[in-house]
């Protein structure tokens, strides 16, 4: 159980860069964190579950908890589709002693790390290069050719914010970009 309660890892960085990779490392490996499970608007994937990768919740749901003020955050991340983070979600994990640990967007990211300050530590993970995270999106086959040139645009876009976080850990080589995630999340939860 961790002694630091009420701190948060954020990591943030453009479809494609592998931050869930590296999250689902990092819980593997620290039972300390605890994984912050955003909502969504969007369709699950075959292999995703509800409460497992996403809340996944109709417009209207989302809509009226966004009016109740239920959202730590959320955005409109692609045409029509929201994500966003439930206050009731970093609560839980709070009170069970764990430090926090989101895999949001960029826009997402910084809000929490404006609402959490030196209690938060955000991390923006960088693909190597365009042609390397078009490489990898096209390999991951979810998404059709009009879909992908969505999130290569959001990619360009999200890239411009990389140095209002704490951190920038590029994505080359991905044993070394483990390593060094690892390291820098076991500073912070030692702080």
């Amino acid at each position: 159980m961790s002694l630091h309660l009420n701190k948060v890892i954020i990591f943030s960085a453009p479809s494609g860069s592998g931050k869930t990779t590296v999250v689902n490392h990092l819980l593997s490996i620290m039972p300390e964190l605890g994984f912050s499970v955003s909502a969504t608007t969007r369709k699950p994937r075959p292999h995703e579950e509800h409460g497992r990768e996403y809340y996944f919740l109709d417009q209207n749901d989302f809509e009226a908890k966004v009016s109740n003020g239920e959202f730590l955050e959320h955005e409109e991340v692609y045409n029509g589709i929201f994500y966003g983070t439930l206050n009731s979600e970093v609560e839980r994990l709070w009170l069970l002693g764990k430090t926090v640990i989101f895999d949001v967007d960029v826009a997402g990211g910084l809000r929490i790390k404006q609402k959490y300050g030196e209690n938060a530590l955000a991390i923006f993970l960088r693909p190597p290069s365009l042609d390397i995270l078009m490489e990898r999106l096209r390999k991951r086959s979810t998404e059709v050719e009009h879909q992908l040139q969505m999130r290569i645009d959001k990619a360009n876009f999200e890239l411009q914010f990389a140095d209002q976080y704490d951190l920038v850990l590029i994505n080359d080589v991905l044993e070394e970009t483990l390593a060094k995630a690892e390291s820098i999340v076991r500073d912070f939860i030692a702080k």
